[in-house]
């Protein structure tokens, strides 16, 4: 059913929410919106009796050592003050205030401030979320060496904090108040009872922090088994990212999350969205989240399965560079941090990764990093010049040069590792993460060329005047992307993909007698996880890059989808829409999602991408536009 077709509102359904201080205000809006009502409050604001951490922050700020306050709520903004006006008088606060930078997240910081009078120089947008203040902080000043507090409630978001440390500030936590259980815990008792009965449709988040509270009640209950079923029944609709990302890390997967974070909005397009999934939702809940079962949970992920070329309920689809400069938080980041200090800065590293996998949708996420992060450690000397990509300073060009290369020690790579593993602990638990590697011909292309090439004319001269000295470079890149390789894997990636980006400028000849042995020495060396073998321009190749290996061979946009995957047998495919698609209208997109998937027929095994990277400048609403495509158009043809 398309979106203007569908009901408008609850149409009876009963609905549960867990909403506090606008308890009244929820039910309401869910009332007026067709469903019958459940609210339960789930928390209640206790300030600090005592608070050094306030005053200590009072003395930072009169003394001029603080350069930015982040005030996270409204009330915690007022809070503040009076906390603070406990021992100093509130005009001397007020006029230290007015001397900082403020960063109001939302409106309700916004109207606390200008009840003292006072106004913010940064508003963060909508939806208000950690990663929307680092991007207003961003756009708005350096922050290494910048002295920032924050205004935190409840319990400190330990990954904005971190992504402002990552940024080189000094970061000082203040903490004004704690959330605590209601004191009347019937009607959350209530809730639990009803759900866990299988009484509740629909059941509306609108804080993270409601989550940790309906199942800590359960607990005590002893009814947390109970309550997780009857969740996992019920149409899941989050307020939010941070919402989000608390249901899932217990094992919940969310329904509907509105584009805007205003709770009308929220109920609204809850309300509307409802009734088609209360009627065609079948998912399992997940009742213990050991690491035994996040494990399986990854193993029966759609990306792993189509890896295994086993049946899905729908093609998964995810995609090369699905974080890059088409996204304007990337660019602005890019404006104050240089590329390669972007890749080892493994918090930031971990943030772009993941920040994009919740923007889009898709079912798997590919680690932030560059296919040359390898060769540093390989003694060469990299450089990313602004807009003319990479350069090597001391290529290897002779045999002399060749002799000079080392392999790349592993550990010399840790930083990325880290990121591995950061990016693994913020994603949900049934989200794969890609890991990655240049394929040893782009490599060595890089290295004797010294930078990007399409026809590789002085590799191809190294490769025939002298098999020797191209041997002796392969054979040390083999060694040097296997260890990267398996390093990533150890940390936590779920799969590995080689990338072959300049492979199509050989013939079958020359790819069969001097890439294929590397090529498939690497892959073979690789730990025990899928790898994708990824190359451009790859049509007469295809045959040899499966004999190379890979349980899913990469598909560029050049060749059919049905007549590449005949030509290959059993493996798995992923590809192929050309991303210059992309830059076409929402109804051209669709079109071409449908003729991809038409050509891969429902076979199992199809993983949906594009035929290269997301291009700078694509419309980021394009990139989400595909992605919805591919879920609502591959489980219509799954149900056929």
């Amino acid at each position: 059913m398309a979106d203007s077709e569908q009901p408008t509102n609850f149409g009876g359904l009963r609905v549960a929410a867990f909403e506090s201080r606008f308890a009244p205000e929820m039910a309401r809006l869910i009332e007026k919106s067709g469903g019958q009502p459940l609210v339960a409050p789930s928390m209640r604001e206790i300030p600090l009796e005592e608070n050094p951490a306030a005053l200590a922050f009072a003395e930072k700020l009169f003394a001029g050592q603080c350069d930015v306050l982040i005030l996270l709520t409204g009330v915690g903004t007022r809070t503040l003050v009076e906390a603070i006006e406990t021992r100093y008088p509130r005009e001397k606060i007020l006029e230290g205030l007015r001397r900082v930078l403020l960063v109001a997240r939302g409106p309700k910081p916004v109207a606390a401030l200008r009840s003292f009078g006072i106004t913010p120089q940064v508003i963060v947008p909508e939806p208000n979320t950690w990663r929307q203040i680092l991007q207003a902080l961003d756009g708005a000043i350096p922050l290494p060496g910048q002295q920032v507090a924050v205004q935190e409630y409840g319990i400190p978001n330990r990954e904005f904090l971190a992504g402002l440390a990552g940024r080189g500030a000094n970061v000082m936590r203040v903490p004004v108040y704690k959330w605590a259980l209601p004191e009347d815990l019937g009607p959350l008792r209530n809730a639990i009872q009803e759900i866990s009965a299988g009484n509740v449709h629909v059941v509306l988040f609108t804080n993270a922090q409601q989550v940790q509270h309906l199942l800590q009640v359960a607990g005590k209950e002893g009814v947390i088994e109970g309550l997780r079923r009857g969740v996992a029944r019920t149409v899941i609709c989050s307020i939010g990212p941070v919402a989000s990302e608390a249901l899932e890390k217990q094992g919940f997967l969310v329904d509907f999350e509105p584009e805007h974070s205003k709770m009308g909005i929220f109920v609204k397009e809850a309300a509307r969205m409802s009734r088609n999934l209360v009627a065609s939702k079948r998912r399992p809940v997940i009742t213990i989240e050991t690491p035994a079962a996040a494990a399986d949970r990854l193993r029966d992920s759609l990306f792993l399965r189509a890896c295994r070329l086993e049946p899905t309920e729908r093609t998964p689809v995810w995609l090369m560079r699905q974080a890059g400069r088409y996204m304007k938080e990337y660019r602005d980041l890019r404006e104050r941090v240089g590329f390669l200090d972007l890749c080892k800065n493994s918090e930031l590293a971990a943030e772009i990764t993941v920040s994009a996998v919740q923007r889009l949708g898709v079912d798997a996420a590919i680690l932030f990093a560059d296919l040359l992060l390898v060769v540093e450690p390989m003694g060469f000397e990299l450089e990313y010049s602004k807009g003319e990509g990479p350069i090597i300073h001391n290529p290897a060009r002779t045999a002399a040069d060749v002799d000079r290369v080392r392999a790349a020690d592993p550990a010399d790579l840790g930083y990325v590792y880290e990121s591995v593993r950061k990016v693994r602990a913020a994603l949900p638990a049934h989200l794969p993460l890609i890991g990655f590697v240049g394929a040893p011909f782009t490599l060595a292309s890089y290295l004797v060329e010294g930078e990007g090439t399409r026809n590789a004319v002085l590799t191809k001269s190294l490769m025939y005047r002298d098999p020797g000295a191209w041997r002796a470079m392969m054979e040390k890149l083999v060694t040097s992307l296997a260890g990267y390789a398996n390093g990533q894997v150890a940390a936590g990636a779920q799969a590995i993909q080689i990338f072959d980006s300049w492979v199509g400028c050989l013939s079958p000849r020359d790819y069969r007698d001097y890439v294929l042995p590397f090529t498939q020495s690497l892959i073979r060396q690789i730990s025990a996880v899928p790898v994708i073998h990824f190359g451009t321009g790859t049509a007469t190749l295809l045959e040899l890059m499966k004999e190379a290996g890979g349980q899913v061979i990469g598909l560029d946009w050049r060749v059919n989808l049905d007549e590449a995957w005949a030509r290959l047998g059993k493996v798995a495919i992923m590809g192929n829409f050309d991303p210059v698609t992309l830059f076409a209208d929402a109804k051209i997109i669709r079109s071409q999602v449908e003729r991809i998937l038409a050509q891969a027929g429902g076979r199992p095994g199809h993983i949906f991408n594009l035929g290269h990277g997301i291009l700078p400048g694509t419309p980021v609403e394009n990139v989400i536009a595909l992605v919805e495509a591919v879920k609502e158009l591959s489980c219509r043809s799954t149900e056929a």
